[in-house]
């Protein structure tokens, strides 16, 4: 029968031993792109992913899209992942009626009206070149997203279910990454 000193020692000894092997409870940044299905992706992929994500809004996942950097957050867990540095990735919810406030869209809670609309974007920039004009479809959350050259202004129209509307822009280093604001009448 082990002596009570030698039960204490082992009671204080296997925390230690725990601890110092790496192998504990907690779980890493890491553990949060595997756990959403991220695990191995570049910044760029996690925010095209989760953009096109037909998950209900808001998950439990928040991933706050800055110019130059990805944030994601769960509970205890973060991280942080680069965006490629020429681009910004600009998410636009076109809106009917109803919008809500964004600056930095946040992939895991933001929620536009318009889910899976058709939509004809264009964007033209200052010195009027033409830099996106394109058909596609909003996604579950009611976004669309765009990368788009870092540092210009232009002009961004959107068309949906004959209903046009339009709101300068730009991709300053101070920009929004979120138009919530461009009211299709």
């Amino acid at each position: 029968m082990p002596s009570r000193r030698t039960l204490l020692l082992t009671s204080l000894l296997v925390p230690v031993v725990a601890a110092c092997s790496g192998q504990d409870d907690a779980s890493s940044p890491d553990d949060l792109l595997t756990k959403h299905g991220l695990g191995g992706k570049s910044g760029r992929e996690v925010v095209e992913t989760l953009e096109a994500s037909d998950a209900k809004r808001p998950t439990g996942l928040s991933a706050s899209v800055r110019v130059t950097e990805v944030q994601l957050a769960e509970g205890e867990l973060t991280q942080s992942l680069p965006l490629p540095g020429d681009l910004f990735y600009l998410s636009l919810a076109p809106y009917a009626s109803r919008t809500h406030d964004c600056f930095f869209h946040n992939l895991g809670t933001c929620q536009g009206e318009l889910t899976d609309a058709a939509v004809h974007v264009t964007l033209t920039d200052a010195s009027g070149k033409t830099l996106v004009d394109e058909e596609t479809r909003t996604h579950a959350n009611g976004f669309v997203g765009f990368w788009l050259p870092r540092g210009i202004e232009g002009t961004l129209k959107v068309t949906a279910d004959g209903r046009t509307g339009s709101q300068p822009i730009t991709t300053h280093d101070d920009a929004p990454t979120c138009v919530t604001t461009l009211q299709v009448a």
